[in-house]
């Protein structure tokens, strides 16, 4: 399959690289590579990004916090990935646009669902932050809400490894890919991608998932040709 529009789903994890916690210059120069592979292909592309590699909503708790300040913390810290992000994309003379669902109008964009789509239009990479604006959502639910509004074609989520697998990978040796499962089976296996809200978004919507290795670049080059990747869940 070939598309037109992507909304690519990155973890705030993944720009932390080998130090784990804040922003790696080399993993975000790593993505910016990938990305540009996607744009040599004419794909309108928005980035959906978290904020994990600088404070997670869900670690709340375990601080002391109140859950629902945490959340907005966790949003705020995905407002930083965005502005990284842009700075490494601009320097490469990739036009960007962050919007936010949080407004903060000094340093970004209000998200408006037509000023987004005229920005994707325009051949502008387009940076979702601040989720949905909202306590209580992943940014898994805010990537697919946004993937929803703008009429992307698929939800490209990049992970630290190559697909669905039966099992965690990382800790069952005996863990075996899926190539290709729908959303159901997703439910019956218990299998962790998304949270439920995410799923239920993208079944009630018919939107595709696409689960592959951020890691390795030849997979945005090949996404962008419409090759196979990664596994491929479809919503029915």
């Amino acid at each position: 399959m070939s598309y037109k529009r992507i909304l690519l789903k990155l973890s705030g994890e993944s720009l932390s690289g080998d130090k784990h916690f804040g922003i790696s210059a080399l993993k975000i120069s790593h993505y910016v590579q990938g990305i540009q592979s996607l744009l040599k292909e004419n794909i309108e592309l928005a980035i959906v990004i978290g904020g994990g590699n600088i404070f997670r909503g869900i670690d709340a708790k375990e601080q002391g916090l109140d859950s629902t300040q945490g959340d907005y913390m966790g949003m705020l810290a995905t407002v930083i990935n965005g502005l990284a992000l842009q700075a490494s994309l601009e320097k490469k003379g990739i036009p960007t646009r962050v919007l936010s669902a949080i407004e903060i109008n000094k340093i970004v964009e209000p998200y408006i669902r037509r000023r987004a789509i005229r920005h994707l239009e325009k051949g502008r990479v387009v940076i979702f932050v601040a989720g949905t604006g909202n306590p209580y959502f992943t940014t898994d639910t805010a990537a697919t809400l946004r993937a929803i509004e703008i009429n992307a074609d698929i939800i490209a989520k990049g992970t630290r490894v190559d697909g669905v697998y039966t099992s965690d990978p990382e800790s069952d040796k005996l863990a075996e890919k899926i190539d290709k499962i729908s959303i159901d089976e997703v439910y019956r296996k218990n299998l962790s991608v998304m949270d439920m809200t995410a799923f239920t978004l993208c079944k009630e919507n018919k939107l595709p998932i696409i689960v592959f290795d951020i890691n390795d670049l030849e997979n945005l080059t090949k996404l962008a040709k419409g090759e196979k990747i990664g596994t491929f869940i479809e919503p029915s």
